[in-house]
């Protein structure tokens, strides 16, 4: 697939993100089978987190960023994620998207102009990952965050739209065995809440 230029990348998800968004029809092409539910059933117990889908150049193709999770992290530990994490009291998920992209891959913050924002992803674990979209007009100065992430990836929006990217996988969580669709970009799946995020991102380039 030829590249993806980065400015009719923004301006596509400008128009986009002006109409309604696809929310869980987008969602479904990157949903595991079966999906589970949240915070067993209890609002309560779900915790609120914030990601950053950043769009930047690379010569003139556009580019998003996520990163592989140290192995040390727990239950996410090795899976890809955007940039972020659990809101801080008093944060908006705006701040707490930057903050956590300034934490965990230095990025100058300052510099990010925020589109808006796409569809909460529930996640099985017990948090709600609200996206926040943004666009930085040169490619960033990045460094992994010690301890927290293991490599940043710098993804080609061109290689999430090439169907030879998609593929389906099978992994075993709680004793059940699941189907999961996924990104595969520079040896690299990328599934989940993750992927769901990315599929909306996609949707939302369509015209109207």
């Amino acid at each position: 697939m030829p590249a993806v230029d980065f400015e009719t990348t923004v301006e596509r998800l400008r128009a986009g993100l002006k109409r309604p968004l696809p929310g869980p029809a987008a969602h479904a092409s990157m949903t595991p089978r079966p999906r589970r539910s949240v915070g067993a059933g209890d609002p309560a117990r779900v915790r609120q987190a914030a990601g950053l889908l950043l769009l930047f150049p690379i010569g003139s193709e556009a580019h998003t960023v996520a990163t592989v999770r140290a192995d040390t992290l727990g239950r996410h530990g090795g899976q890809v994620s955007l940039p972020g994490g659990v809101t801080d009291p008093g944060e908006t998920f705006e701040q707490a998207a930057l903050r956590e992209a300034h934490e965990e891959i230095g990025l100058a913050t300052d510099e990010v102009l925020v589109l808006g924002s796409l569809t909460p992803v529930d996640i099985p674990s017990g948090f709600r990952l609200h996206p926040i979209v943004g666009s930085i007009a040169v490619r960033p100065s990045l460094s992994a965050a010690d301890g927290e992430v293991a490599r940043i990836l710098e993804v080609p929006v061109a290689e999430l739209m090439e169907p030879a990217h998609w593929i389906s996988t099978t992994r075993w969580r709680d004793g059940h065995e699941i189907v999961v669709p996924a990104f595969e970009i520079d040896g690299v799946e990328i599934w989940g809440a993750t992927a769901m995020v990315l599929a909306e991102f996609l949707a939302s380039l369509s015209p109207a």
